[in-house]
């Protein structure tokens, strides 16, 4: 693969071998590579294999001679497009000269070569095919640029549907709630009705948060309220948060924590928000009556948290991007649930403000998850 650090090729042709070394001295410099061939068919042999910028040909050679070598050429779709200049001992005779233009050569060189003549011609080619190699990599880096952005154009549509989907489920949900309770008398159904209300308006407000929360992190607006805290009662508090999610999958969810109290270093809420969220995950993606597991322990100076699920799993090709903004994966019933795709986006961003790492490990579909999580321990 050629880039713009490859060096220049650059082929010389000639049967003699002191020409060969007498052009290559004239023309050596660092950036170009310079090809050498003693006769016709040796440097179609190079053409054939090397990206050449410019072709010094020999007239007057055994065999084929340098005129034959330019027809070959031309008829190359592969190197037709290399540049041939002629150099020749034989006379500048306006019948020769046409003979080499007809063949595909762009200029001729007299023999003794003029040192000065000789670069500045070579020159010339050198440069227009630097040239074209800079716009061709420009070209591909837009073609690559394109292809982001129609890609990020995608995502914001199918975010843009998902979101509507989200915000319309829970402002209908409150709306029908409404209805309900201006024509009911009864009290403890006008709870239910409101019980049932506050779920919805938390579903609400989170959806918000979360969206707002990605929003800060990435206009390096959120700073971490970093304190001395204990492991045991972020996942305590992880655990509060993420039950209702967890109980309405009727999930066995296992807490497995040391003894010992393990302490970080960090902002006590967004650490219980990164647990909680891989519990939801968990429970979301997990066929009902499932089995969620936590687990910690210390592995070199390293909090390591394991939240295990033996639900839907992630495919192959899904687990390099999961955690990019936007992006879901299948839920137990093939299809998308609901969210909008930010939740683990969030975890990664969060867990790298801490300076930690999360991961991910599954064996495909259908055989479930491990979330890694890793912490500096605190001193």
């Amino acid at each position: 693969m050629t880039t713009l650090d490859t060096p220049i090729k650059v082929l010389l042709v000639d049967d003699l071998e002191e020409n060969i070394l007498a052009l290559e001295a004239l023309l050596q410099r660092e950036g170009l590579h310079l090809l050498k061939a003693k006769s016709g068919d040796q440097a179609l042999e190079l053409l054939l294999a090397e990206d050449v910028a410019l072709a010094l040909l020999d007239v007057q050679m055994p065999g084929m001679d340098g005129f034959q070598l330019a027809e070959f050429m031309r008829g190359n779709a592969r190197v037709r497009h290399v540049p041939i200049i002629f150099v020749t001992a034989g006379s500048a005779d306006l019948q020769r000269r046409f003979r080499g233009y007809e063949a595909g050569a762009v200029d001729f060189i007299q023999k003794p070569i003029e040192t000065d003549i000789l670069r500045s011609k070579a020159n010339v080619f050198i440069d227009l095919y630097r040239q074209r190699r800079e716009i061709l990599a420009q070209r591909d880096e837009l073609e690559s640029y394109a292809n982001a952005l129609r890609a990020a154009d995608r995502r914001k549509n199918d975010f843009i549907a998902m979101l509507g989907h989200e915000l319309r489920n829970p402002i209908m949900a409150l709306r029908a709630g409404l209805q309900l309770l201006e024509r009911q008398s009864d009290k403890n159904l006008k709870a239910d009705i409101q019980a049932r209300m506050e779920v919805q308006a938390h579903h609400l407000s989170r959806l918000i948060e979360d969206l707002l929360d990605v929003a800060r992190i990435d206009q390096g607006k959120i700073s971490l309220q970093r304190e001395r805290v204990s492991l045991q009662s972020v996942i305590e508090s992880a655990v509060d948060t993420s039950r209702p999610k967890i109980e309405a999958g009727a999930h066995d969810l296992t807490v497995a924590l040391p003894s010992q109290p393990l302490w970080l270093d960090g902002d006590f809420t967004r650490l219980s928000q990164v647990v909680s969220n891989l519990l939801t995950n968990a429970a979301k993606y997990t066929p009902s009556e499932g089995q969620i597991r936590v687990s910690a322990d210390v592995v070199q100076n390293e909090v390591r948290i394991d939240i295990v699920d033996n639900g839907v799993g992630v495919a192959h090709d899904m687990q390099g991007r999961i955690f990019d903004l936007f992006t879901q994966s299948k839920g137990p019933d093939d299809r998308s649930r609901e969210g909008l795709g930010i939740g683990l986006a969030l975890v990664k961003q969060l867990v790298e403000m801490h300076d930690g790492a999360v991961e991910l490990a599954s064996d495909g579909p259908g055989q479930g998850s491990c979330f890694t999580l890793r912490f500096p321990l605190a001193a």
